[in-house]
């Protein structure tokens, strides 16, 4: 590596835009970054990685300073408050933790807070919650009112999971999901279907603002950008190798470790159990039903897992979650995408959407008898098979059920 892309790693911990930025400019051949340091292979490679996607990530975002406009926004703001979906996974917690980090650093007479409508399911998300430094306030509907300015993260207005009620507008939007329909406009909206987390794009808020991020901090949105991430279907953009490759030199790594080996409850473990026994494969495309799952994460979980298989392109986990049927889409073929095959799938009778390469959805229960999850089940498995244009023949199991015995 040429001695003018080098930058001292032992600096990142004090600015995260050292490993960004500077790298960046030392590119374009606008800094020289003196005698050269050195470096473990590691580090390098996180370097060479941050430099080469800030330049595209810089690039796509000139002369759109996001986090500047949004702070004259808030400017003359006393009470804030920060939410996200409904039962949030750890990209929706890290981002709100995140950007009320942030806004507190720059707004000093404001009051922010973070509230999360819903549980946060076992498993995953709550190992997650209980390694994090995240103390969301409780969650009042009628409390709403009081607040001047309500920002959301990770979903969007017309979605199922939106936490807030009907006559609720917020005064900001920031979300890497596909809008459904017209791109909603409010006084802030930051919508970017093609990053893949949203703790990426507000990590890219840090950037703009050269605000410090601590190591803990940085262990958290690492961690949320990864398992946004996770599996075959994550594609990562720009903006993602960058946050990826600046908070792995910033990051807690004990914290780190922590998240990423949860101790886990049985009931996941269950899940998996319940998704390989009834795994079924018709030729490129792989279908399970999870009996019992104590988080809606699960299928998401599985979904990742299961696409790993070697004679799997698609992958569709249906599951009951409370008063509903819900599901998840994975998919290795980026010549079609899964937030439209949601669509379709639950079209009449749900909501569904996500991203090309990730999706999922929900179907409400009228009685959540076995016999109507049942037929729904079958109209998802035809309607998945179709848009895929897979014969309805019989399937094999992933499994043998001799083994599963």
């Amino acid at each position: 590596m040429p001695a003018d892309s080098r930058v001292d790693a032992k600096s990142a911990g004090d600015r995260v835009m050292l490993p960004v930025r500077a790298l960046a400019d030392s590119q374009r051949g606008r800094q020289d970054a003196g005698k050269e340091q050195p470096m473990t292979p590691f580090v390098e490679s996180c370097v060479e990685t941050a430099a080469g996607s800030a330049v595209a990530a810089e690039r796509g975002s000139r002369h759109r300073p996001r986090a500047k406009r949004l702070l004259r926004l808030l400017a003359d703001k006393k009470n804030i408050l920060i939410t996200t979906h409904a039962h949030p996974d750890p990209d929706a917690l890290a981002s709100s933790f995140a950007l009320c980090q942030l806004l507190q650093s720059q707004l000093k007479d404001a009051f922010i807070s973070v509230s999360i409508k819903g549980k946060v399911g076992g498993g995953y998300n709550n190992a997650f919650l209980q390694q994090s430094d995240i103390k969301p306030i409780p969650w009042n509907d009628r409390s709403l009112s009081s607040y001047d300015a309500i920002l959301l993260l990770d979903v969007q207005p017309s979605f199922k999971l939106n936490p807030l009620p009907e006559n609720v507008t917020p005064l900001a939007v920031i979300d890497h999901h596909r809008s459904r329909g017209r791109r909603p406009k409010f006084p802030f909206t930051d919508i970017r279907p093609d990053v893949g987390a949203t703790s990426s794009i507000v990590f890219s808020y840090f950037m703009e603002l050269e605000a410090d991020i601590s190591p803990e901090l940085a262990a958290m949105m690492l961690f949320a950008i990864e398992t946004d991430l996770a599996g075959v279907a994550g594609q990562p953009g720009d903006l993602d190798n960058v946050a990826l490759a600046s908070l792995t030199l910033l990051a807690d790594t004990r914290k780190l470790y922590k998240m990423r080996y949860a101790e886990l409850p049985q009931g996941i473990y269950i899940s998996f159990a319940s998704g390989l026994a009834n795994a079924i494969v018709y030729d490129r495309a792989l279908i399970t039903h999870l009996d019992s799952i104590e988080s809606a994460e699960a299928p998401a979980v599985i979904a990742d897992f299961l696409l790993r298989f070697d004679q799997a392109e698609w992958v569709l986990v249906t599951a009951v979650s409370g008063q509903n049927l819900v599901m998840s889409i994975r998919n290795s073929n980026k010549q079609k995408s899964a937030a439209d095959i949601a669509r379709r799938l639950v079209r009449k009778i749900g909501e569904g959407g996500g991203h090309r390469q990730k999706a999922g959805g929900l179907i409400p229960l009228e009685t959540g008898s076995d016999a109507e999850i049942e037929r729904i089940r079958k109209v998802l498995r035809r309607r998945f098979l179709r848009a895929l244009k897979v014969r309805m023949s019989r399937g094999q199991r992933l499994v043998p059920a001799s083994v599963m015995k």
